[in-house]
């Protein structure tokens, strides 16, 4: 007989780890959070072991504070979370019997002559084309390896966004940059996907999704949003890549993800259909004017 579902998060006190308990918690299911330390084997069977979930719901890892220009600095941080970390948790759970949700990134590629950002998009199977900063590097080498685990559901997320003003949202960020540039790319509205990626946990699904809302949109289309609906007056100045790149240590992944898969996925599962990402982020806006966020 299966036992029922319970679900463990990594990475607790994180921002996706904190919406996945807020959400779980209010469909009245079985939920735990855990800060272990993911590179710690004999910690990570140990809390396995204490919790026994059949879930596990992976929210942690390393991006970098304040950005994932830290990564550059601390590649062996970075490397013992992203890759010794993540596999190491992947494999405990594999060992158990327990299926692992890895909330992973699609920052693995960058437009290029056959993904113009007006033409076809990235799907699961393409390479990786993005080695310019060491964080991309890391999550796509470790992808690589574990989806062949055949218990783990890979879900790459992008410049995800919450309905606040949370520092870690991609809009807070952009909102507080003194320049910005205006490239379109995939986004992951949490509203939208979050509830998907439990439904998908729970029918124990595996493999490599993109895990964003339809479509893409640029910076300036998201700022413009941003001040019609939730902040009037506000202003913003752009600047070139090239300009950019003169002040980052590492660069940004620019791309467009494809979610015909799990399009397909998700209406097999009866869940109800993602919005555009225009039409998610003008949502996403109005619910936040509505609970009277500035």
């Amino acid at each position: 007989m299966s036992r029922p579902n319970r679900f463990l998060i990594w990475g607790g006190g994180g921002w996706v780890a904190g919406h996945l308990q807020a959400l779980l918690a209010g469909q009245g299911k079985d939920v735990h959070s855990t800060a272990v330390r993911m590179e710690n084997r004999e910690a990570v069977l140990a809390e396995l072991e204490r919790v026994r979930p059949t879930h596990v719901l992976n929210a942690a890892g390393c991006t970098g504070r304040p950005n994932v220009d830290w990564c550059e600095d601390h590649k062996e941080a970075t490397v013992r979370s992203n890759v010794v970390g993540a596999l190491n948790l992947a494999d405990a759970c594999f060992v158990q019997g327990v299926h692992c949700t890895v909330f992973a990134t699609g920052c693995l590629y960058q437009y290029d002559e056959r993904h113009p950002w007006d033409g076809p998009s990235f799907v699961e199977t393409d390479p990786a084309n993005f080695f310019g900063s060491f964080y991309s590097v890391t999550k796509a080498h470790v992808e690589e390896i574990m989806k062949h685990y055949d218990n783990c559901l890979i879900l790459r997320l992008r410049m995800p966004v919450s309905d606040d003003l949370h520092p870690r949202s991609f809009v807070t960020k952009i909102a507080r940059y003194e320049r910005v540039v205006d490239v379109p790319n995939s986004h992951t509205m949490l509203a939208d996907l979050l509830p998907a990626a439990v439904l998908l946990a729970e029918h124990r699904e595996t493999g490599v999704y993109n895990f964003t809302n339809p479509g893409a949109i640029s910076h300036n289309e998201v700022l413009g949003l941003f001040r019609d609906l939730v902040r009037p007056g506000f202003a913003w100045r752009n600047f070139s890549l090239e300009e950019q790149a003169r002040v980052l240590k590492a660069g940004r992944s620019n791309c467009k993800l494809d979610t015909t898969k799990l399009a397909a996925k998700l209406a097999e599962l009866g869940y109800g259909e993602v919005p555009e990402i225009h039409e998610a982020y003008r949502r996403c806006f109005e619910r936040m004017r509505a609970a009277g966020v500035r």
